[in-house]
């Protein structure tokens, strides 16, 4: 079973009883569900994965203590702890009474300091390059099971994706780094035998692709162990998978390095293709760099135009 399933149906069962019971006049004030660090929280648990973190659990968010005092945070904290140890044939943690640092009761404004950096989900534009995108992914994944006030539901809505000019700030940088690593470097490495460095070079150059990638699906990249798999369920450029997974994953040696050029320009052809349809870039020809700049040109706050290309990578 998902953990994500195992969480609802255990809040189901035993949470919202709970809450709607001992605590029903504060329950409208709550926001519940599962979200934040793990792959279940994305639903990309597998057998694996039941090894460590799968649980039946869930997370209470609190509004600031001016509205539920912390002598209320504590019996939340204590209830949620008595909950059943076990359901449906998988064990409850029992690292301390709050539920452990993925479930438990928390603060709104804990939770998303932790994630990024201000307590309201209200960020300036500079912190839209700074916060890691696999922070902002783990503050808006997972499903809401309850938020009848919507307050942090609204929380997460502000840091749904990236504002426009950041995103295309970002493929740029990403676009420069495909064009320098692998239409650049890595055949002037293979011309030199140098092998190591023309690893290096794709290695880099599938790093920027999967960031333009997800960038041009409009969606936060995750930790780099699920972004293959991701990769996977995107609705553009998915097909980029198997090139991609071929570039890293072979030498470069013998016919391979012709192989993997010609995966390079397939990679950049399909991404500029594809920027091309959004309407992000005009240049007429094949390197990466020079949509790197027609992006660039194309962004409105003059501010973040100006900052150097590479800014947002």
């Amino acid at each position: 079973m998902k953990g994500l399933e195992l969480s609802e149906r255990f809040y189901v069962e035993y949470g919202a009883p709970m809450l709607n019971g001992q605590f029903a006049d504060i329950a409208s004030l709550l926001a519940v569900g599962l979200f934040g660090s793990g792959s279940e929280c994305f639903g990309y648990d597998d057998n694996l994965s039941a090894d460590h973190d799968l649980e039946p659990g869930f997370c209470i968010i609190l509004p600031d203590e001016d509205v539920i005092d912390r002598q209320t945070e504590f019996a939340l904290e204590r209830a949620y702890y008595k909950l059943p140890r076990e359901f449906m044939g998988y064990k409850r943690s029992t690292i301390n009474p709050a539920g452990g640092n993925r479930h438990g009761v928390a603060r709104m404004r804990d939770f998303l300091l932790s994630k990024t950096g201000t307590p309201d989900g209200v960020l300036p534009t500079r912190a839209w390059f700074s916060i890691p995108e696999q922070s902002l992914a783990e503050a808006t994944n997972g499903k809401i099971f309850r938020d009848d006030s919507g307050k942090f539901t609204a929380a997460r809505q502000r840091l749904a994706y990236l504002p426009e000019d950041v995103r295309r700030k970002k493929l740029a940088g990403h676009l420069l780094l495909m064009g320098q690593a692998g239409q650049y470097n890595y055949p002037r490495s293979i011309a030199r035998g140098d092998t190591a460095a023309a690893q290096l070079a794709v290695i880099e150059f599938a790093k920027s692709a999967l960031h333009a990638v997800f960038l041009l699906n409009s969606r936060y990249i995750p930790y780099y162990k699920w972004s293959f798999r991701a990769l996977s369920e995107l609705p553009t450029l998915s097909t980029l998978y198997s090139p991609l997974e071929y570039l890293i994953s072979s030498g470069n040696k013998d016919g391979e390095a012709t192989t993997k050029q010609a995966a390079v320009n397939e990679i950049c052809a399909a991404i500029i293709s594809t920027a091309k349809e959004q309407g992000l870039t005009d240049f007429a020809g094949e390197a990466a760099e020079g949509h790197a700049l027609a992006i660039n040109r194309r962004i409105a706050d003059e501010k973040i135009r100006n900052l150097h290309i590479l800014y947002g990578v």
